[in-house]
Formats: structure tokens, sequence, C-alpha cells
């Protein structure tokens, strides 16, 4: 019986800079998944927001959540720089991921977290919808919405 650690994980992008779009939310899908199989970590459920990373992940206990994180943020970013070298003039010095990070021990609550992660996209935008408000604008009179 091989014993695991459950962990939900949770890493943003520099300065929250809403840059995980398209093709680059494509590549890091695919970074992460090949830096945890080298480890043996266990993707149970992730989603890539537009500022930040959202994992349930499964380890070893030989390894240490800091050893996990600071391996996944640190390859990831310098594997994103070379697959998108253009990101080198916007971060500099390689630094794709914000410092730090949101760590949570998963026990009995595993399938609600991972529900969780599953809606997190769909919750976030219909957020964004209720904080739309309308207004005049006092220049032209006209009706709009504005965020």
């Amino acid at each position: 019986m091989r014993l695991l650690i459950f962990r939900s994980v949770v890493f943003a992008a520099k300065y929250r800079r809403m840059v995980i779009y398209g093709q680059i939310k494509k590549d890091i899908g695919q970074i992460l998944r090949k830096l945890c199989e080298q480890k043996d970590i266990e993707i149970i459920e992730a989603e890539a927001c537009p500022d930040h990373i959202h994992m349930l992940i499964s380890f070893s206990p030989k390894y240490s959540i800091s050893y996990v994180m600071g391996y996944l943020k640190g390859k990831s970013s310098l594997m994103i720089f070379d697959r998108h070298a253009n990101l080198k003039y916007k971060y500099g010095n390689r630094h794709f991921w914000a410092r730090g990070y949101f760590v949570d021990t998963v026990g009995k609550n595993k399938q609600r977290i991972q529900e969780y992660i599953k809606r997190q996209l769909e919750q976030d935008q219909i957020a964004d919808q209720l904080s739309l408000k309308e207004f005049t604008d006092p220049f032209t009179g006209s009706k709009g919405t504005k965020a």
C-alpha cells in the first residue's frame, strides 16, 4: 500500500498579471503535467485561471511541499520562457510566478475540493458578470456598462 499526501495548491503569475490565456494556458498545462510525471506527482484536478493555477495533487511523503512547489514553479518558469521568448521582456530575470503559494492539506473533503476546482472558472465568470454595473456617462448621457 502506497502512502500519499493530498494537497490543494494555488500559485499566481507575478503581479497577478492576467497572462494565462490561449496557447500559453495550453503550454502551462503540458509543462506542469510533464514535471509532475517526472517526480511521480499525481494531478487529481487542475484549473488554469487567467492569473493563477489551482491544483489538487497527491505525492509521496518523501517530498516536502516546499520541494514540490519549488520544483514546479522553478522548472515551469524556465520552460515557459523557453517556449514563449517574448515574455522575457515583460517579466525579466525569468520570474513568471509570484513569490509564495497557498497550500491546504486535503483529508475527507477531497471530493468537495475537487468539485470546487472543476467549477472555479465558472464561478469566477459568474462573479464578474454580477460585478458589472450600469451607468450613465456624464459627458454624453448615454448608458453603458462599466466594470
